[in-house]
């Protein structure tokens, strides 16, 4: 998998933090630098440790699958993104009527609940023999710079940016799983 892919499909792994932490920049109150930085951390060790957990175990069983791993690695990935496209046409993130105090216990489970997609993905790498360590890198640095960046959007803009995040990202998934199995279909 080139770097180009990784950003892409760290980009579109990121898209589910990134839309918590427009809604968390949006009902956060006080300075945002703190919010940011603690909302980046948090999503971009999860969104980085995620996929390695998926991948070693997706490496004990990828040896059976090894004929048919690109067509594993394009229905998760079609699924994860069609998952997020679905959620972003069901769901409108709307403001709180008052501030919201960011806890960690609450980032912890903002963070864990949005990386759970990540998993999933890891077994995807581990069945088409992806660098692991790159790409959770990748994803992990995505996901902070996003994160990072949609809590100021979300304290400027608000909820116009939280579900077409969604959209794009769910999109980007799907797109890359169609990439890994015409690259795999047609010998490149």
């Amino acid at each position: 998998m080139d770097f180009v892919t990784m950003v892409l499909l760290g980009l579109g792994m990121a898209m589910d933090a990134f839309a918590v932490s427009v809604s968390n920049g949006l009902t956060h109150r006080g300075r945002p630098l703190p919010c940011a930085l603690a909302c980046g951390a948090a999503f971009g060790l999860a969104q980085a440790a995620m996929p390695l957990l998926g991948f070693f175990a997706g490496y004990t069983f990828s040896g059976y699958i090894h004929r048919f791993d690109h067509w594993v690695a394009l229905a998760l990935l079609a699924l994860l993104g069609g998952r997020m496209v679905w959620e972003a046409r069901r769901e409108e993130i709307e403001p709180l009527s008052r501030p919201r105090r960011l806890t960690g216990r609450l980032l912890l489970g903002q963070a864990v609940a949005t990386s759970i997609d990540a998993l999933a993905l890891g077994v995807s790498l581990s069945c088409i023999g992806a660098n692991i360590w790159q790409a959770a890198a990748v994803i992990g640095c995505c996901t902070f710079l996003c994160c990072f960046v949609g809590v100021y959007l979300g304290h400027r803009f608000g909820c116009l940016l939280g579900r077409w995040a969604q959209v794009v990202g769910g999109w980007l998934l799907v797109g890359i799983g169609v990439k890994i199995v015409l690259e795999h279909t047609l010998g490149r």
